[in-house]
């Protein structure tokens, strides 16, 4: 680690749990967002001010005026930009030592069988069910833990699936494949903007401290936040014996 690097992150080099060890591994990590929107941009923001080494960034959507109340990765002058190349933009300001790569497409199972194993951490910050069960069961499949959270109206999700814990549940045990859930998009019910930010920096967070192997994690535990009373609750969940995507695995 170079002196402007031990200056750039003492205040993490100064906590025991991290020090020079733990930076470094934060600076050898690779970390695969899923979505560069509301929750991708505090999460990646802080990965990168953090000094990770390598971002993939995945989205196939470009910027709209819309986003700019919370998406705070992009700028005015971004709108009709691909996400990705807006969002590699603001990272490289931040720290142009975090090497980013960008991917503008939609992160469906074929393209996730080739990130996931690339990555150390996985950071899921999509908004639909369909793209969170296949990046659960790409994660799952190759051993990678994973980092998801959710945001609508006042209310927030968090939670981490870690395949190497035999005893943590999966995305699938929680939200099965087979219930049926409303699908909710704050295009049509909207989101308090600072809650995707608490979300998002929370999900930065963990996928920190899986790096660093800080513990715990937040693996078997469902976190809550109600952000109009900013109360929070927590729910605990068992793996499930019979769940369709990590039944046996890491026994």
């Amino acid at each position: 680690m170079q002196d402007a690097e031990l200056l750039r992150y003492s205040r993490h080099i100064l906590l025991d749990d991290i020090g020079i060890e733990g930076q470094t591994r934060i600076l050898q990590g690779h970390a695969l967002v899923i979505g560069a929107g509301g929750l991708g941009s505090p999460a990646a923001m802080y990965l990168a001010s953090s000094g990770i080494g390598h971002i993939t960034l995945v989205d196939h959507d470009t910027v709209d005026l819309t986003n700019l109340q919370r998406q705070i990765l992009h700028r005015t002058d971004s709108v009709g930009a691909p996400k990705v190349a807006s969002a590699a933009r603001t990272l490289h300001d931040l720290n142009p030592h975090t090497q980013v790569t960008t991917v503008a497409q939609r992160a469906d199972a074929a393209l996730l069988e080739q990130l996931v194993p690339q990555a150390d951490v996985v950071l899921d910050c999509c908004d639909n069910f369909q793209t969170r069960h296949a990046v659960n069961a790409a994660c799952v499949r190759h051993g990678k833990p994973l980092v998801w959270a959710a945001a609508i109206r006042f209310d927030g999700q968090i939670s981490v699936v870690d395949p190497r814990d035999a005893t943590a549940p999966c995305y699938a045990c929680v939200f099965p494949h087979n219930e049926t859930f409303e699908e909710t998009q704050c295009s049509t019910l909207g989101v308090f903007a600072p809650l995707v930010g608490v979300m998002g920096s929370l999900q930065a967070a963990e996928a920190l401290k899986l790096l660093v192997g800080v513990p715990p994690s937040l693996a078997g535990r469902l976190l809550l936040l109600d952000g109009r009373h900013m109360e929070w609750s927590e729910m605990r969940a068992p793996r499930l014996p019979d769940c369709l995507v990590c039944a046996g695995i890491g026994h």
